[in-house]
């Protein structure tokens, strides 16, 4: 333990770089009195996700209770879990550091539904927090447990700053023939991977995966890129990826995306990308972050529509849980109603009310499926205030009642 008769918090603050950097987890140093005097954050919890003001002050109260040897694992309401271990001066607690968000288990559409129902939080910021669930890092219990082994040690024993030892630097001899070879064969490689970058965002913006799954049948050799760094072909490979996900968000908001789930894709896919730990999870994690970003064109791309509709189509996403009528729309985004529903009518083939109805029902058979909430409860997360018509407006979209289509999927 300590053996100083003050605490100096900047004695620790070179220990949470340290957590923050091999954990690839946010660290956080916080006081006695629950204050955050250090925040190492890598990922952007969602503002629907943040009202943990008082989770600081019951960590600080139950480790200050325990032994200065104990870590606590906490797991809040969201399902976020933490690991926490106490800094102490002479047997006198003055704080913690906090070692989080992370899952015990793969987040799945099911767990996120489970967690909006469960908090009562607005179903329009589903997608927003299935993204944010899926970029955390998953760890077994054996591996949360050595992290809070690791932590107590860390946290009871001053930091000593290390000396670093190098070996001698050996400067390969090269061929200038065997080199102006490579040069020409490099600049044809470069000229082939920009055509290929052009059509892949091409096939991204337009959501066409049968394109994406050919242009990269033909162009497969490209993505043998980890010769870029050779003595680090996971850095070399994870750059690559980098710039791939920015390609695809590019190309996502080329067609027609809003920016808000173009950043909440490409935060993920960056977080996941720096996670990755081998080469084939990298080359699988490519394939899937491209066929993502064509999922969300195909879902909420408005490039075909003008620029009124989009406008009212964002809205509506945004706000689907929340009562929506046209002349609520037609006033927050300026336009007279009569020319929104004539517009709108025009760009979607169908009314603005069906298209409302559309996207409730979609939204409603997510938690219809798992049972665990009253039809009546999910009519209103989902922007319905009456059952009756809830269950009429189900009907006419799926031929199905909500109670059919609950048995449809458990038989």
């Amino acid at each position: 333990m300590l053996e100083k008769s003050e605490f100096d918090f900047n004695d620790f603050n070179k220990l949470c770089t340290i957590l923050n950097t091999i954990t690839n987890m946010d660290v956080r140093l916080i006081d006695k009195d629950g204050n955050a005097l250090l925040q190492l954050v890598n990922h952007g919890i969602p503002a629907v996700l943040q009202n943990v003001d008082h989770e600081y002050l019951t960590i600080n109260e139950t480790l200050r209770k325990n032994k200065s040897n104990s870590y606590y694992y906490y797991i809040n309401s969201y399902g976020l879990e933490y690991i926490a271990a106490g800094l102490w001066n002479n047997r006198s607690f003055s704080g913690f550091i906090l070692i989080g968000p992370f899952l015990s288990s793969i987040p799945i559409i099911d767990f996120t539904s489970d967690m909006i129902s469960k908090n009562k939080l607005p179903v329009s910021e589903r997608k927003q927090l299935q993204e944010f669930y899926t970029s955390l890092s998953v760890l077994s219990s054996n591996a949360s447990n050595n992290i809070g082994d690791l932590l107590v040690n860390m946290c009871i024993h001053p930091h000593v700053d290390s000396q670093l030892i190098t070996s001698d630097i050996v400067t390969p001899t090269q061929n200038k023939e065997q080199l102006k070879t490579t040069i020409a064969e490099g600049k044809n490689i470069i000229e082939i991977r920009y055509t290929y970058e052009k059509q892949l965002m091409n096939a991204i913006a337009r959501g066409d995966k049968e394109e994406i799954a050919r242009i990269s049948q033909e162009n497969s050799g490209l993505l043998n890129i980890s010769d870029r760094i050779p003595e680090s072909p996971i850095r070399s490979a994870k750059n690559i990826s980098l710039v791939l996900n920015t390609l695809c968000r590019i190309a996502a908001e080329r067609g027609g995306v809003h920016p808000i789930y173009i950043h909440t894709i490409s935060e993920k896919f960056a977080i996941l990308i720096e996670r990755a730990p081998n080469l084939p999870y990298l080359k699988k994690l490519g394939i899937v972050m491209v066929n993502e970003y064509c999922d969300v064109v195909n879902g909420f791309s408005t490039r075909h529509y003008s620029p009124i509709v989009k406008r009212a189509v964002d809205y509506i996403h945004f706000n689907i849980e929340n009562p929506l009528t046209l002349h609520d729309i037609a006033a927050t985004i300026h336009v007279n109603s009569s020319h929104l529903s004539r517009k709108f009518k025009e760009d979607t083939n169908m009314n603005i009310i069906d298209y409302i109805n559309q996207k409730r029902v979609e939204e409603a058979k997510l938690y219809l499926q798992r049972g665990n909430i009253s039809i009546t409860e999910i009519a209103f997360m989902v922007g319905f205030n009456d059952l009756n018509y809830f269950s009429r407006v189900f009907k006419k979209m799926t031929s199905l009642t909500p109670s059919q289509y609950i048995k449809s999927k458990n038989s």
